[in-house]
């Protein structure tokens, strides 16, 4: 399940922050900075954990760095000397993807932002390019992209070319406009696009990933650069067509989902032929906590491509309206022949970006970017005993 910064996310009853930060990893972490003369673990651990308690997720974070702060050189290029002698093994190099590394190893990038970003920029930058590899930076090079912008960028260039996928990921990574949890950037989001013009053609998935995601989150901004750019890659044939065609339909998500023509037909999908959509909802009414049917029947004269979302339209007790889009099917249609996709749609009452509120409610069928259809169900309210988030 999706979980916040703040740590609230639950799963099997277990809180994000207590799986990450508990007894068994500050001890881990102790264990790895006493390798440093005169370090005390157990004043650590007992500081550490003390102070776990009535903070989220990314205060753990920055409690820990805290903690270890006081035993480690105040002077910055010192203080990052012991940082890298206390780090563990790199990430393991022969694996491409979903190795992102432990949140206790988050501690060098909060120290580089604390005492490097001003006085020690260079040195700081280097601390990244280490830490980096057991944990991902992207959150620590942001402030450096907004304090010193041109030598950070300059940085990355480099970076672009290191031999260890986890700082080439961190060029695109940490350089998107709309990185989740993430500060903002004042940089221009055009900018890292010359950064992208090399990674898209990286042979790890993890790196090709995080460039789909940043032209993902460019596309709010400038979707007919990102378009282009999908465009020019695939002419200069540097990356797999099975892959790059997977960073295509990764980095278009959303731009499919608002309609953008660019991106559609991009993607193949014609959004100027005649299709015939018809739509149906059952149960009707429906309650909060159960599901209704959405079945949409599609036919066409000639054979085409489909893709098929709907917009649910919620209705809101104080009159402002709301929606959003969720994903039915991709399909081809034969010439003359029916097709009929259906998604069991469960109502929740409190999702994790909305709640559902008694009231009709309009369902809006989009065939390759267009609104072809629309239908309307009542919703009613939970009955009692029934949880209504299903």
């Amino acid at each position: 399940m999706a979980r916040g910064p703040d740590g609230k996310g639950q799963a099997q009853g277990v809180l994000l922050k207590d799986e990450l930060f508990n007894a068994g990893s500050i001890a881990d972490l102790a264990a790895e900075f006493s390798v440093l003369p005169g370090f005390d673990a157990q004043r650590f651990k007992a500081e550490a954990l003390a102070g776990l308690r009535s903070r989220g997720l990314m205060q753990r974070m920055e409690w820990l760095a805290t903690c270890l702060e006081a035993q480690l050189p105040q002077r910055f290029p010192a203080m990052a000397e012991a940082l890298e002698a206390a780090m563990p093994p790199i990430l393991d190099p022969t694996l491409t993807d979903d190795d992102f590394g432990r949140f206790i190893h988050a501690v060098p990038g909060i120290l580089a932002v604390r005492h490097g970003l001003e006085d020690h920029r260079d040195r700081a930058l280097d601390l990244l390019e280490a830490a980096t590899q057991r944990f991902s930076m992207e959150f620590y090079i942001r402030p450096f992209l907004n304090r010193w912008p041109e030598a950070t960028l300059a940085r990355l260039e480099h970076w672009v070319e290191h031999d260890n996928y986890h700082v080439r990921r961190l060029v695109s990574e940490g350089t998107r406009p709309r990185l989740p949890w993430a500060k903002n950037i004042s940089l221009d989001p055009c900018v890292p696009l010359r950064f992208l013009d090399a990674l898209h053609a990286d042979p790890t998935r993890f790196v090709t990933r995080s460039v789909a995601n940043h032209l993902n989150d460019l596309t709010r901004a400038a979707p007919d650069r990102v378009v282009a750019r999908l465009r020019g890659w695939s002419a200069e044939g540097r990356q797999a067509p099975r892959e790059l065609d997977w960073i295509t339909r990764h980095a278009l998500r959303t731009a499919v989902k608002r309609g953008e023509p660019g991106a559609l037909t991009l993607l193949g999908y014609a959004q100027d032929r005649e299709i015939s959509v018809r739509l149906s909802l059952s149960p009707d009414p429906v309650a909060v906590g159960e599901a209704v049917q959405v079945s949409v029947t599609l036919e066409a004269a000639d054979d085409l491509p489909v893709l098929v979302d709907y917009r649910l339209r919620f209705h809101r007790p104080n009159g402002r309206g709301g929606e959003k889009v969720f994903e039915l099917k991709t399909a081809r249609l034969r010439a003359g022949v029916p097709v009929t996709l259906s998604k069991r749609h469960k109502l929740k009452g409190r999702a994790s970006t909305f709640t559902l509120h008694p009231g009709p409610h309009r369902v809006v069928v989009q065939v390759n970017g267009q609104d072809r259809a629309e239908d309307v169900f009542e919703l009613l309210a939970a009955p009692l005993g029934r949880d209504p988030s299903g």
